[in-house]
């Protein structure tokens, strides 16, 4: 009797094990390499997190599914100091170990199944696509940035466009960084809550914006008041909302896999009962690391303007190699790039290998990533300095 297959069996190849020609044909440069592919964090994490993190390492017993309440204090503030997100409770809010796997299994958490839609951005991070599959429904790519009334949806069981049980957006966007201003934002929201779907921002580049009007008003969450619409109290209308958040990026937890989801507090209560089912717990230490880590927004402030010299320097250099930053990027931890016509995303990223150089070809991302790279602003600033010498250098990237 042949054995029943996982269904894991049935996804894509995982991206990245496509990169490894490229990684050593880049190893073989005299000045070393520069790993601009992953956006793995590699500045230290944060004193205040290291030091709560050993305070708290004596933890013998099971942490609860729902974190300390000191915890979910921290986040609830935060949201609120942060983010513009007023009156959360404590049943709106649940830590995740790392934002990730909310990512990949949400989907199957909320019971999305065979015969289901998940829209998700069209260019997008590959898990997205990864969860819908997980859960056995359909993934379907859409441009979030435009009027959700003009999505490319499948055909429903009433000739009219199927209603999609999920809405991902992502903003900032992870490769673009596109940011989803508060009126279109509002407007996926509506659309969303007149088909039942429930809608699910991924938003851990928030704090990461470079170009205005977002570096000085902040980028906007899904759910602020003015895009969720507002309660008599002032508080937001949370009802089919839930929005995502990880600290491996504005404060170098990666290896941490500190993260939380808040929203809607029936959908928290259900995903809640899931984690509480499948053991899925963060550890105290880590718990506590966060708590130091949302209370310190000094460190989140330096982090960011090292990534700001980074992105400057690399702006600028791949500039003058004759590549296109994607003008709509404004916000995020990555420039999406595009040279010459007449180069295939793996192309490019053949050329930058010459050059010591790793980069993420834009097919990981969807087809909207033809033509394209991404590029990290995770290296050292040495790396990054070398990586702009070279890209200063070259004409590889001329017509």
């Amino acid at each position: 009797m042949t054995p029943i297959l996982p269904r894991a069996l049935a996804l894509p190849d995982f991206p990245w094990d496509s990169l490894r020609p490229y990684r050593v044909r880049a190893a073989r440069h005299p000045g070393g390499v520069v790993d601009l592919a992953v956006g793995t964090p590699v500045d230290e994490s944060p004193d205040v997190a290291r030091a709560a993190l050993a305070a708290a390492s004596d933890a013998p017993g099971y942490p609860a599914t729902v974190g300390t309440p000191a915890l979910r204090e921290a986040v609830i503030g935060w949201m609120e100091r942060r983010r513009g997100v007023a009156g959360l409770g404590d049943d709106a809010v649940i830590p995740t170990i790392g934002s990730k796997e909310s990512v990949a299994l949400l989907p199957l958490q909320l019971g999305a199944g065979p015969g289901d839609i998940i829209v998700h951005p069209r260019a997008a991070y590959p898990t997205y696509d990864v969860g819908a599959r997980l859960a056995g429904a359909t993934p379907v790519p859409v441009d979030t940035d435009a009027d959700p009334d003009t999505w490319n949806l499948p055909a429903g069981r009433d000739d009219g466009p199927a209603a999609p049980v999920i809405v991902w957006l992502n903003s900032p966007g992870n490769p673009d960084g596109h940011v989803l201003g508060i009126d279109q934002l509002a407007r996926v929201v509506v659309w969303a809550r007149r088909r039942g779907a429930v809608v699910v921002s991924d938003e851990c580049y928030a704090e990461l914006a470079w170009a205005e009007p977002w570096a000085t008003e902040g980028v906007p969450s899904l759910l602020d008041p003015r895009v969720a619409g507002a309660r008599d109290d002032g508080s937001s209308d949370l009802s089919g909302l839930v929005c995502l958040y990880s600290l491996s990026k504005q404060s170098n937890l990666a290896g941490y896999r500190a993260a939380f989801l808040a929203g809607d507090p029936a959908i928290v209560g259900a995903l809640t009962q899931v984690r509480k089912h499948s053991g899925m717990l963060m550890p105290a230490p880590v718990q506590a690391a966060m708590v130091a880590a949302l209370g310190d927004d000094a460190h989140v402030a330096a982090q960011r303007e090292i990534y700001r010299r980074r992105r400057r320097v690399l702006v600028e250099a791949t500039a003058a190699a004759g590549l296109v930053n994607d003008p709509a990027s404004a916000a995020g931890l990555y420039l999406w790039l595009s040279g010459p016509r007449n180069m295939s995303a793996f192309d490019l990223v053949g050329a930058f290998a010459e050059l010591g150089i790793v980069v993420a070809p834009g097919d990981f991302y969807g087809e909207a990533g033809a033509g394209r790279v991404r590029m990290s602003l995770t290296d050292t600033d040495e790396r990054v300095d070398a990586a702009a010498r070279r890209l200063h250098a070259t004409d590889l990237f001329r017509p």
